[in-house]
This record gives structure tokens, sequence and C-alpha cells, in this order.
């Protein structure tokens, strides 16, 4: 079992659901990986969900307030680890990034910042406090990868180097060209060209382990997931599908070989 108890700069930390239901999505995940729902009151009516698996924080969950929800649709958020918010901020802007939310205080749980890379997608940072972030990973029914798909790889990975230090290894396999990110020389995840006319913008994607793809494929359809990617192998790797959950937030089951 991979537990942790401490992230180092520039890993992933954190995966978290910004969903329209949170009664209708903790439903959906404990179904689908077993996940337990702890909640945590933010304020009046609010409530701000830890997942955990085999007693671990997993991944986490809040609702999109009115507002947010009339131009944000529901989505997972992958954030990465830092020493200073502050400072890996800065750098994300002097490389080309824009600060959506300036650095602040999760009371003493941490420090966090929204950003944009250049291509546009959304990424998260977090400065460890009292919550260090998944206690759990690379373990099934947990987070394994984050992947980008971006409308221009080159620039992304000009960035991401950069502001992380992650190498960056690509390939070609059947016509398809794949970069996996690197941390320490340790494979976390991967970038690929958004497809030709897709009209989404660049974005990260989170996969979650699984010990059979066709049967939590399966599994998730039954309990209202849309298929974007119906189970596919990835040649000598394993097998993957891309879904939504009930309220549209997109992300994907992974299947090791």
């Amino acid at each position: 079992m991979s537990i942790v108890s401490s992230h180092e700069p520039g890993a992933f930390c954190w995966v978290e659901l910004a969903t329209s239901d949170q009664k209708a999505a903790k439903a959906f995940y404990g179904e689908l990986f077993g996940w337990t729902a702890q909640d945590n009151e933010m304020g009046p009516g609010s409530f701000y969900t830890i997942f955990q698996l085999k007693g671990h924080d997993v991944a986490a969950a809040y609702t999109l307030d009115s507002e947010q929800q009339a131009g944000i649709p529901p989505h997972w958020t992958i954030y990465v680890s830092t020493k200073d918010a502050e400072a890996t901020a800065k750098r994300s802007a002097e490389l080309g990034g824009e600060v959506v939310v300036p650095a602040f205080d999760v009371y003493d749980l941490g420090r966090m910042a929204v950003l944009k890379d250049p291509t546009g997608a959304f990424h998260n940072i977090w400065q460890p406090g009292k919550n260090i972030g998944v206690g759990i990973h690379n373990e099934l029914n947990a987070f394994c990868w984050g992947q980008l798909n971006s409308s221009d790889t080159a620039k992304a990975e000009a960035y991401y180097k950069a502001l992380f230090g992650w190498g960056a290894k690509t390939g070609s396999d059947g016509g398809m060209t794949y970069t996996e990110w690197q941390h320490n020389g340790t494979p976390i995840g991967g970038m690929m060209d958004l497809p030709d006319g897709a009209m989404a913008p660049s974005h990260w994607l989170a996969y979650f382990s699984v010990a059979d793809c066709d049967v939590t494929a399966a599994r998730a359809q039954a309990l209202g997931a849309a298929t974007y990617v119906p189970p596919s192998d990835i040649p000598n790797t394993g097998r993957f599908a891309v879904m939504a959950d009930p309220q549209g937030a997109v992300f994907a089951i992974y299947q090791e070989n």
C-alpha cells in the first residue's frame, strides 16, 4: 500500500472535486471506489468533504456556489506541493502563467494558490501546514496519474519544467505523441495534444487506479456516469477509460498490466 506522510516539492499532493451536488458525488464515488466521506463545516450550510480510503485521506470535494455554477462546470483539480506558495505563484507569472487566486492561508492546514499555465490549464499549488495532502496514492481506487491535455505542448513543457523542475520524456507509439512527466526521475503523469477540433480548453485530467478497467467503467455507467473514452488498451502498459460522473466532472481510470 502506498501510504505517504509527506510530499516533496513538485509532487502531486491533492485531488479535489468541485461539484454541483456534493451529496450525489459522495454517493457515486463511495459506490465506485469504496471511499468513505467525512464532512467538515466551512460555514452555514457549507461543507468540505474529505474522502478516505482505508483510513487515509484520498481526495476531497466541495460544492460550487450558485455564481460559480453559472460559468464553471463540475471538475477535478490537481494540486502540486511547494515549499513556498508565494514564490511559486510569482515564478508562474514570470513564466507566462496567471495567478488566478493569490496565495492564502487555509486555516492552519496549509497555504494555497490557484494558477493557470500559459496554455490555459488551471492547476493549484499547496504549501503544507498541518495537512500534507493525500495520505494514500498509487494504490487501487486512489489517484495515480495526472495528465495535461494541452493546446500547446511545447509551451506547456517549458513552463512546468521551469516551475516545478519536472523532467519530460516524449515518445511516439502508434502515431500518437505522448510526454511523460517525471519528478526526481519517477514518472508521475503525462501530457498530450488536445484532439483536433476539441471544444475543451487545456486542462488536467486525474487518473485513479482500478483492478479491472472494464468492470469499473461498467459500474460507473450503472451509477449514472457518461463514457467519453471506452476501456482501451495502452500498448505494453495497461488499460484506461475516461468518464464523467453524473454531475459532469471528468476523470479517468487506469488498470496496470
